[in-house]
């Protein structure tokens, strides 16, 4: 079992920057990727940002250059860095782990973007 907590997001002006903190528990030793995913109102859950235990990362085509993954030393914590926040980028974001064959995620945390 992994447990999976999710903090950082509020609302900002678009231009601005937030941080969001995941926290995971349990059976940490297990994991490999950990992952950002969001949901915007009316919108499939789509994948952001992805970070491997050997710290390779991947992003959406839509947060590249804007987004920054990172892993804490432990292994027990993943950021999400995002700048040049825009209106497109509100939406519930959440913190997900895949230990084959159950699917782990956060509450989620809301970020809002006003224009």
């Amino acid at each position: 079992q992994v447990h999976l907590v999710e903090s950082g997001g509020g609302l900002v002006q678009a231009g601005g920057s937030l941080r969001l903190s995941c926290v995971a528990s349990g059976t940490i030793g297990s994991i490999s990727a950990m992952n950002w995913y969001r949901q915007a109102p009316g919108k499939q859950r789509e994948l952001v940002a992805t970070i491997t235990t050997g710290g390779s990362t991947n992003y959406a085509d839509s947060v590249k250059g804007r987004f920054t993954i990172n892993r804490g030393n432990a292994g027990t914590t993943i950021d999400l860095q995002m700048n040049s926040l825009k209106p497109e980028d509100t939406a519930v974001y959440y913190c997900h782990t895949l230990i084959w064959p159950q699917n782990y995620w956060g509450q989620g945390t809301q970020v809002t973007v006003s224009s």
